[in-house]
């Protein structure tokens, strides 16, 4: 796919349309400054992690102990700022524009021997050289331009796409580098399309890291995607996303997304997910065919919600992905994404909403998944995930979470949330828990 002829295509088709558009969104463009945007996130961040067999813990200074010797307790504390400016677009037939961030982090307690939770970088990591810096930080920005409904962006930025889509899971979110465009010429059907060749990770100040897949670890040349998303109506909406990484994989994402309402406080809500991955290329992951799926309903009633999920790897390897945030599927949780191979998955999840009772802005979740009928045996002798999984496997995740956002007052939208994890599997994973507080306090400054 070639994302500079797709982009002039959609910019060339831009400008037409907004020669004949009612009202395209150029048409209403006030100024590079007068819609300019300036937020500013304080994010404090807790994080342990207990492994319940220490040799399993590698980061820091423990891959250079014996296994008997590790530390199996991950614990990082830190604080971190992320200014967000975005401009509007200057005015006429073509605008255009800039975004900017700065995101800075710093360190308040861990260790050598603690760290490797992901909210702060580590210099010589697995070695008995290890550190932990004090502070880190990155700048960075895009230029972006448009035409009536059409954007076209180059630079640094967070892609969403369920095929590849930045994180945003820790302290500080992940950016990519690379081309995007996107497209709203018309009310019910949106286009987007990307290139992108290096990433920062959320725990990296290098905006030129790899962009490697999150499990097998290889390495994508670039990555390019293009989908479409159709709202039906305001109940059903359809997704198509068509991706490739280069060398590594190609992969399909489709998804359909339908709401029942049933009364003024009850709704049924059904969401189907399904990723399609073969090999391409100079297949670095090995050979690759697998089709991932998952179902998921839910029955809100006034102040509750209940939710159950059904997901399945219909393949001999792992689900992989590029980017913290690019996997839609239902059993994608705290911990696990219950994405081994030939797995099969079943969650039951409960929300609770106290605004129904007198306190709005407090919420509470509790979910269980467990996964079993894993076999990795039959992956490529010669791939990446060759030996990672046996016969039989199997493991459970159990999340509880506590939120409240502030309605009012000085302290408007400051959000305190605690969660809570605990994962148990046969020798193919980990036994753990988790516990993480979260604290944050956006500011619209602009």
């Amino acid at each position: 796919m070639n994302i500079l002829k797709l982009s002039c295509l959609a910019l060339a088709i831009g400008a037409v349309a907004s020669q004949a558009a009612v009202a395209g969104q150029q048409q209403e463009a006030k100024g590079f400054i007068e819609d300019s945007s300036l937020q500013l996130i304080n994010r404090n961040f807790y994080m342990n992690r207990d492994y319940r067999h220490g040799g399993s813990n590698s980061q820091g200074i423990n891959r250079a102990k014996p296994a008997n010797e590790r530390n199996g307790y991950r614990e990082e504390w830190a604080h971190g700022a992320q200014l967000n400016f975005s401009s509007g677009f200057t005015q006429g037939t073509v605008g255009v524009g800039a975004d900017a961030f700065a995101y800075g982090g710093v360190k308040l307690d861990t260790g050598r021997g603690r760290v490797g939770n992901g909210l702060l970088p580590i210099s010589n990591n697995r070695t008995a050289d290890a550190e932990v810096p004090d502070s880190y930080g990155q700048i960075g920005g895009a230029v972006k331009m448009r035409a009536s409904s059409t954007e076209l962006k180059y630079g640094e930025m967070r892609p969403t796409a369920p095929v590849f889509a930045t994180g945003d899971s820790r302290l500080l979110p992940e950016t990519a580098t690379g081309f995007q465009i996107s497209s709203n010429e018309f009310d019910a059907l949106s286009f987007e399309a990307g290139h992108f060749t290096s990433i920062n990770r959320r725990n990296s100040t290098n905006s030129d890291d790899d962009m490697t897949s999150e499990y097998a670890g290889v390495e994508a040349r670039s990555v390019d995607f293009a989908g479409l998303s159709y709202a039906v109506n305001d109940d059903l909406s359809l997704m198509f996303y068509a991706s490739e990484a280069k060398d590594v994989w190609r992969q399909y994402f489709a998804n359909l997304n339908y709401n029942i309402p049933l009364a003024d406080s009850q709704a049924l809500n059904f969401d189907l997910v399904a990723y399609k991955t073969r090999d391409e290329g100079e297949a670095r992951a090995g050979e690759l065919d697998t089709l991932t799926w998952s179902l998921k309903g839910a029955y809100s009633f006034g102040a509750h919600k209940l939710s159950l999920a059904y997901q399945k790897v219909r393949g001999d390897e792992f689900f992989d992905y590029i980017g913290g945030d690019s996997i839609w599927l239902a059993n994608s949780v705290q911990y696990s994404d219950f994405n081994a191979p030939n797995e099969r998955s079943v969650q039951i999840r409960y929300d609770l909403n106290m605004k129904h009772y007198g306190v709005p802005g407090l919420t509470f979740m509790a979910r269980y998944i467990k996964g079993d009928d894993i076999d990795g045996t039959k992956a490529d002798p010669n791939g990446a995930f060759a030996g990672w999984a046996g016969d039989d496997e199997k493991h459970w995740e159990r999340d509880l979470e506590a939120r409240y956002v502030f309605q009012e007052g000085a302290a408007k939208d400051l959000s305190l949330r605690l969660r809570h994890a605990t994962h148990r599997s046969t020798a193919f994973d980990d036994d753990l828990d988790e516990v993480r507080l979260i604290i944050e306090y956006p500011l619209s400054i602009l």
